[in-house]
């Protein structure tokens, strides 16, 4: 009996200090630097996709987008990745919702908008490496999440309803010095950016990843629509009269009140999102590792 419970403790202890080495195998001269670049794609959630609601991708207004990265081994498990990243971001009534939907086609909005972001993200590597990046897992799986700010420029184009004088079709026009919601909104915004990825071993110092990230923006006019229409009075030039007012489709079958001081002109209890999906490339750097000098 008393020779069972000895071999018992003895394992117990085996078993708990097995992590422990484990940590402790992981030295600073474990953790190393890599720096890399990306492409990506680019698409948003709000008032101008095909239903409201954060599932809601219209994969014709998927834009182009490249950043650069460098990220941070700090432990088997963890590291901290800073990156700049630049894409776009559209949407328009008309090409997200048919005749059918008659608010969303006589409302006839569109955008496009540059976003420029500048993010700090945690990385949690499902699959840990307790030694040196050369010995590192061939394939590793992850999830991330952290904080972001971004810019972002909406402008919309001219494009059917009532075009005043001095605008032609098809002109873009910055939309957020229209106030065409009688509101100003900041264009430099922060974000939570969050996903998943997967890390591929193609070399000695190289990885391929693609990654999935959502962006939970704190803002509901990356598309500048957000409230209500406001009255004509209060837009003081020709291209806020029209994007505010005018660029509404009028025909027999427009909804009466359709554009009224008031009226919906977009969903404010959801603020908007955008989302990437990339593949990038990461280099290793070498460590430089110290030796001690003798005279």
């Amino acid at each position: 009996m008393r020779k069972n419970y000895v071999l018992f403790l003895l394992t117990a202890a085996s078993l708990g200090v097995a992590p422990v080495a484990q940590a402790q195998s992981f030295t600073k001269s474990n953790q190393y630097l890599s720096v890399g670049a990306s492409l990506s794609a680019f698409n948003y959630f709000g008032d101008l996709t095909p239903r409201v609601s954060f599932a809601s991708v219209r994969m014709a207004a998927v834009r182009p987008g490249f950043g650069f990265h460098a990220t941070h081994r700090l432990t088997p498990y963890v590291s901290v990745r800073g990156a700049l990243s630049f894409g776009r971001i559209a949407g328009s009534d008309q090409q997200a919702a048919g005749k059918e939907a008659a608010y969303r086609y006589y409302r006839n909005l569109n955008f496009t908008s540059s976003i420029q972001e500048l993010s700090v993200v945690g990385i949690f590597d499902l699959v840990p490496n307790h030694s040196q990046a050369v010995n590192r897992m061939p394939i590793v799986p992850y999830v991330f999440g952290g904080v972001a700010g971004f810019h972002f420029n909406p402008k919309g184009t001219v494009d059917g309803g009532t075009v005043p004088a001095g605008l032609k079709p098809g002109a873009q026009v910055e939309l957020q010095p229209l106030r065409t919601e009688g509101r100003y909104y900041h264009r430099a915004q922060l974000a939570i950016p969050f996903g998943a990825g997967v890390r591929l071993k193609v070399a000695k110092s190289v990885d391929v990843g693609i990654e999935l990230g959502w962006r939970k923006t704190f803002t509901d006019y990356l598309d500048d629509v957000s409230t209500t229409y406001v009255s004509t009075a209060g837009l003081s030039t020709p291209a806020a009269r029209y994007f505010g007012h005018s660029i509404t489709r009028t025909d027999q079958d427009t909804p009466a009140q359709m554009d009224v001081p008031g009226a919906l002109r977009g969903n404010s209890a959801q603020k908007d999102w955008y989302i990437t999906t990339g593949v990038s490339v990461s280099y290793i750097l070498k460590r430089q590792m110290k030796t001690n000098k003798f005279r």
